[in-house]
């Protein structure tokens, strides 16, 4: 059986003869159904807030749960980013090599070229400067050759202005006349 406050306050007991005050009893109902009263209300609030403080909790642990979940999807989207960003890293890093070894590949070829453009270079000069000796020494030569020709012309032309004038038969002469004696002779004859 549930008692109620007011069931407290309402209370009536049969009186006996030898029984309790009346007015001492009704004061003391009065004073506990009061408390009773106040303990009731206490344990209203108390469930309220139990009420309340479950739906917190309940919150709560929703949240919690959607954090967990959310730093594990951030967890996975970390490593994800992690192996993308090393899966990319590596076929930059792959690229670069590539790129690097075409460059090396084409920087040798282009010094084998530099290399033989040199050495044609070094050729041709070697072959000019002997054409260029070999044109000098033929200009000597061809010079040594002028300057006895003309030495020679001159000591014939000397020889035969100095000459003493014979008869008009013609002298033979013991080697070869050059083409300028023998202008000087029909000269001297004419």
């Amino acid at each position: 059986m549930k008692v109620t406050p007011l069931d407290l306050r309402q209370q009536r007991f049969n009186t006996v003869m030898r029984g309790f005050d009346r007015g001492e009893v009704a004061a003391f109902l009065n004073e506990v159904a009061d408390d009773y009263e106040n303990a009731l209300r206490e344990t209203d609030r108390l469930r309220q807030e139990v009420v309340k403080l479950e739906a917190v909790l309940a919150e709560h642990r929703g949240q919690e749960r959607n954090l967990r979940n959310t730093l594990l999807t951030a967890q996975k989207m970390a490593d994800e980013i992690k192996d993308q960003a090393s899966e990319e890293a590596h076929r930059v890093l792959k690229e670069a090599e590539s790129r690097a070894d075409l460059i090396v590949q084409k920087s040798q070829s282009r010094i084998e070229d530099v290399q033989r453009e040199i050495e044609g270079m070094r050729a041709k000069r070697r072959e000019v400067e002997a054409g260029v000796e070999s044109l000098v020494t033929s200009l000597q030569s061809t010079l040594t050759f002028i300057r006895e020709q003309d030495a020679r012309a001159r000591d014939e032309r000397v020889l035969l202005l100095h000459r003493p004038k014979q008869s008009e038969a013609p002298v033979a002469q013991s080697g070869p006349q050059t083409p300028q004696a023998k202008a000087d002779e029909r000269a001297s004859q004419g």
